[in-house]
């Protein structure tokens, strides 16, 4: 399963949809993924510069830009920096303490945050949810808004965007799933549950790459600002 963003020049301005103010019959929350400790990388990629903010910040603000209503971060590695990083957004954190765990454990303690809000009675969280990841920051909420376009228009249980018949993220599980993702199959996560529900997963076809680009290394994170942006990030690897 993991395989024209403008960011606003200024972090302190989220680029939140109108529609993210007004109450929606199926309202889709989101939790991004942001608790790993990118050792591939070499760096800490939710914080790496990209264009005017952060990789993370602009994932939220993506996400914000859609429509999402519920927005639920999951941190963990270095998760105090994240959090202040973010303090200026309207998120709510989760914490995953098994730093170096699966990535189900993360998607897990997000939606017991959710749960927590939805018990509260609050309506921006008891419908679908979407799985994003925090080394995707090239997705546009454009794409985003496609794919919690399809699953009301469709009523499809999940949802996958794909680009060239490469599935990415980010994923969007409905409400009848939701409880499927506090004990994701350790060894499968994500995939398993798509494969075990395949007969009812919509492969959303959307014209961008970057939902399928994995941002691993540090010369995928230089490839992915260059083509972006124009220009190689602001920093180097050290």
């Amino acid at each position: 399963m993991r395989d024209e963003i403008k960011p606003s020049g200024n972090s302190d301005d989220p680029l939140i949809h109108p529609s993210s103010l007004i109450p929606h019959p199926f309202p889709v929350a989101a939790v991004l993924l942001a608790a790993g400790r990118s050792r591939r990388m070499g760096a800490f990629k939710p914080l790496l510069p990209f264009g005017a903010q952060t990789v993370i910040e602009t994932c939220v603000n993506n996400l914000l830009a859609a429509g999402v209503r519920e927005l639920v971060v999951v941190v963990g590695h270095r998760a105090a920096e994240v959090r202040a990083r973010l303090s200026h957004l309207p998120v709510r954190f989760a914490s995953n303490a098994e730093i170096g765990s699966e990535m189900g454990v993360s998607i897990a303690r997000g939606v017991e945050e959710l749960r927590a809000r939805e018990a509260t009675g609050d309506p921006a969280v008891a419908g679908a949810v979407l799985i994003a990841l925090a080394d995707h920051p090239a997705v546009a909420a454009g794409e985003i808004e496609e794919v919690i376009a399809a699953h009301r228009r469709t009523g499809a249980r999940l949802v996958v965007p794909e680009w060239r018949g490469r599935g990415g993220h980010p994923v969007l599980v409905g409400d009848s799933l939701r409880a499927s993702l506090l004990n994701l199959d350790e060894a499968g996560g994500l995939r398993a549950l798509f494969e075990k529900h395949a007969g009812e997963v919509l492969r959303l076809p959307v014209a961008s790459p970057f939902v399928a680009r994995d941002m691993d290394t540090w010369e995928d994170y230089r490839a992915l600002h260059e083509e972006v942006f124009g220009v190689p990030p602001p920093v180097t690897q050290t």
